[in-house]
């Protein structure tokens, strides 16, 4: 009798168009209570996501002290690595707008991304708002199926990188070396 190795395969991940994470900042922006921290945590969140291709815990993680002028380093994440993330300058920006106001409603805790009561931001509650931002960015199921999801963000990130690739078969190979390192075990 033979046996065979079943491999699961993974789904397809949602790739995100320009125009729903748009979408999704906007809805994030009208999330109530509109005069409280929420609103612009759920943006700054999502926008962070998007133009670094980290994981949802990495940010989830961020303190002040990860904040540096190199960029955001990232302690100890999948595989127990540690690695610098180099921010561009509107994402800084951004960043530094929303901590400004996050330590004006929060002052005492340093994690970089709370809740309306100053605790740390937790993963269970970042995916259900998620879910109801998707409605409220009328955002669903792709043509093929595919559902969007939060780590979703990450592999939208990481195609938008690979759609930039230099041309020619070593500059792409390169580009795919540094991306990789870049994600640090995708």
């Amino acid at each position: 009798m033979r046996y065979f190795a079943y491999r699961k395969t993974r789904r397809a991940p949602y790739i995100f168009t320009r125009t729903d994470i748009e979408q999704l900042i906007d809805a994030a922006l009208k999330l109530e209570p509109t005069n409280a921290l929420r609103p612009q945590t759920y943006a700054s969140l999502i926008a962070l996501l998007s133009t670094t291709g980290l994981r949802v815990s990495e940010a989830l993680n961020l303190r002040s002290a990860d904040i540096t002028p190199e960029g955001l380093v990232i302690r100890k994440s999948k595989f127990q690595k540690s690695r610098l993330v180099p921010l561009h300058d509107t994402a800084t920006e951004g960043l530094h707008k929303y901590l400004t106001l996050r330590r004006l409603a929060h002052p005492g805790d340093d994690h970089v991304f709370v809740d309306d009561d100053g605790h740390p931001l937790r993963y269970t509650i970042a995916y259900w708002t998620f879910r109801k931002l998707l409605k409220l960015a009328c955002i669903g199921p792709s043509s093929n199926g595919q559902s969007p999801r939060l780590h979703g963000l990450r592999h939208t990130f990481a195609i938008r990188a690979l759609e930039a690739s230099p041309e020619g078969r070593d500059r792409v190979g390169q580009h795919m070396l540094a991306l990789a390192t870049y994600l640090a075990g995708c």
